[in-house]
């Protein structure tokens, strides 16, 4: 007999860490690794859709990457910094590899001089969404930190992390020839705005 995917041992509500201690699923660490999880999961579907676009060749092993990489930071928030850790914790050396990936992927795109509207292939605008949920993982995670002891580099990491998932959309997009559509105020024209992947 296959062993069961249920345990029932959170059914009360509560989850264990690891290192054992068991917290409630509210828990601000909770939210904080759940947010994670869900990013994950987010650029998940966006390598699903970027398998049907250009670009695939170059940027579905970045995106695999983060994913793994999205696993260790969740192991780390899910593990107290008192604990020992079954994976090793982010480090620096993790932000410095993404903060490569952002220069070499921003190199083949125009700068901005607007604010990008979230959008364009599914995989553009997918790996957009996945960039608010790395925000808010980095919000609960900040917010997290301030009742409980947090990895200083794992929230570093997540705000660079966000960065480049922008950057990855905008350049999913010009690969799919997608136009980049700009907020423009009002009272301004439309003459600045971002011109087309081609250009």
């Amino acid at each position: 007999m296959n062993k069961r995917i249920y345990t029932r041992t959170g059914d009360d509500g509560t989850t264990s860490l690891f290192g054992g201690e068991r917290v409630a699923k509210g828990n601000p660490r909770i939210d904080a690794y759940g947010t994670v999880d869900e990013a994950n999961s987010v650029v998940g579907v966006a390598r699903a859709h970027l398998a049907s676009e250009p670009g695939a060749d170059r940027l579905d092993p970045v995106l695999r990457d983060v994913q793994e990489e999205l696993f260790v930071l969740g192991a780390d928030l899910a593990t107290p910094l008192d604990a020992e850790p079954i994976v090793p914790r982010i480090k620096d050396y993790h932000v410095e590899q993404v903060e490569e990936r952002i220069d070499d992927f921003d190199t083949d795109l125009k700068p901005l001089k607007k604010f990008v509207l979230p959008g364009g292939s599914p995989a553009g605008a997918t790996l957009h969404s996945a960039r608010t949920v790395c925000r808010r993982a980095e919000r609960l995670s900040v917010q997290a930190g301030t009742s409980i002891p947090i990895n200083d580099d794992a929230l570093v990491y997540l705000n660079r992390l966000s960065d480049l998932l922008f950057v990855l959309a905008r350049w999913a997009n010009k690969q799919a020839e997608m136009r980049e559509d700009t907020w423009i105020p009002e009272d301004q024209s439309d003459e600045d705005s971002v011109p087309d992947g081609d250009d």
